[in-house]
């Protein structure tokens, strides 16, 4: 009723009077809605303050913890040819099992026997080597030998040029007296002339004196002579002696020069042996790598390169494989704010592609089909992702991962932080505040034991 008339019914007729009008206005209405949103209204409070358990989820696939144990793949070192396979897609190899066969391609690696006869030369020069060996020991005899000779040889000289000084030694003392007899010779003879003259000496001793006189000036002029031939035969003996050391120091010296030119032939011909054992030891090695083998027991996942006689380049990828021992493990990626809050040991939930879970990422205890692991290291460097990865591996405390995950399945994993009550997370959710920083309890025990 809008109640605009002034003759208004419900002043002079009470409704109450009635049964139907008791019926409708003694009614409460919206009794069970009331009692219902009552009750909400309490669980919602008490909801608000249960505990919440902060969380850091993100995205990441199955891998391996080592990484020796991911999937790889086979290289050759070498370009090639492929000749034969001697497997297929998901056969079982181990480790040094042949998966296939490759030819060359170069030219220089044609001949089958590069290996036989390349140990030929080596031989043929190491050959080489002994003989420059012993034409070095013939000429080092040698010039041992002219040594010795040039010694005695020098040593004769000198004995000759010893001789010679000590004969004109005592040819100067001869003359040196025969010039006194000269002297007194001549001092007698002008006596007796003088004497002949006076008359006191007779004519026949002037003669003798004059013969005396002349006798010695005789012998002086001999022994004059013999001394300047002995002054000879000391010059002709030092002479010999230079003339003797010249010869063999020409004769030393040619024989050491041969003895170096057959020692410097014989470095360049043990150089080519060295070089020689190289490419020997390269083109054996080479050899080998004729034949593509498994590195490490596991599964051929894939065959990069196929059919027969397609050539290949060094690096290129020919077969991907898997190992078949591994220890899984996830990398997940978790955001740069979210970074300081990982610590190396943090627990962290998983769940699996094709594993159905009931989550609850507040409440970790009742979610179903999660598994539990462990943070083992976390990158230093952002990813091309703008995130950063960490590695996580199996919790040991908690149940077994399913035995069927295969590497490079995908994952969700949710990081266990700090529990506060849920309205602190609805406050910090709605106003885009990071979870709580904290330190593991074994950092802040070694802190306080500091």
């Amino acid at each position: 009723m809008l109640n605009i008339s002034h003759n208004q019914l419900n002043k002079k007729v009470k409704l109450t009077h009635y049964a139907s009008g008791k019926l409708v206005f003694n009614k409460r209405y919206y009794r069970q809605l009331n009692r219902f949103l009552f009750v909400f209204a309490v669980i919602v409070i008490i909801v608000l303050f249960l505990p919440w358990t902060q969380n850091i989820s993100g995205q990441g696939q199955v891998t391996t913890l080592r990484p020796d144990q991911r999937p790889q793949t086979i290289q050759s070192q070498i370009p090639g040819r492929i000749e034969q396979w001697y497997v297929q897609e998901g056969d079982s190899v181990h480790k040094g099992d042949t998966i296939l066969k490759i030819s060359e391609i170069k030219s220089e690696y044609f001949d089958d026997k590069l290996v036989e006869r390349t140990n030929e030369q080596i031989k043929a020069k190491s050959s080489s080597v002994v003989a420059y060996k012993g034409k070095i020991n013939a000429l080092e005899r040698q010039v041992n030998a002219l040594l010795r000779e040039r010694e005695l040889k020098l040593e004769q000289t000198e004995n000759k040029l010893l001789q010679a000084k000590l004969k004109i030694k005592g040819d100067s003392i001869d003359v040196e007296a025969a010039r006194i007899n000269e002297k007194i010779a001549k001092t007698r003879y002008d006596r007796a002339v003088t004497l002949e003259k006076e008359g006191l000496a007779a004519v026949k001793d002037v003669e003798e004196k004059r013969l005396k006189l002349q006798e010695t000036q005789a012998k002086l002029i001999s022994l004059e002579n013999k001394y300047l031939a002995n002054k000879n035969d000391i010059i002709n003996a030092q002479i010999e002696l230079s003339r003797t050391k010249a010869t063999y120091a020409d004769k030393i010296s040619k024989a050491q020069s041969d003895m170096f030119t057959a020692q410097s032939s014989q470095y360049d011909t043990e150089a080519q042996v060295t070089k020689l054992e190289n490419q020997y030891t390269n083109y054996k090695v080479r050899s080998g790598l004729l034949y593509i083998l498994a590195p490490q027991d596991g599964f051929i996942n894939k065959a990069l390169k196929g059919g027969i006689g397609e050539t290949f380049k060094e690096g290129e990828q020919l077969v991907s494989i898997m190992p078949s021992n591994y220890e899984l493990a996830v990398e997940s990626f978790v955001r740069p704010i979210d970074l300081p809050l990982i610590h190396i040991g943090e627990k962290v939930r998983i769940e699996f592609d094709g594993w159905p879970a009931i989550v609850f990422s507040g409440w970790p205890n009742i979610s179903y089909g999660t598994y539990g692991a462990k943070v083992v290291a976390i990158e230093n460097f952002i990813s091309e992702n703008g995130k950063y990865r960490i590695l996580l591996a199996p919790d040991k405390d908690d149940h077994e991962w399913p035995k069927a995950i295969r590497v490079g399945s995908g994952a969700k994993t949710i990081a266990l932080l700090d529990d506060v009550p849920i309205w602190f997370e609805l406050w910090r959710q709605l106003n885009s505040f990071p979870p709580n920083y904290y330190q593991p309890e074994d950092k802040n025990k070694a802190a306080k034991k500091k």
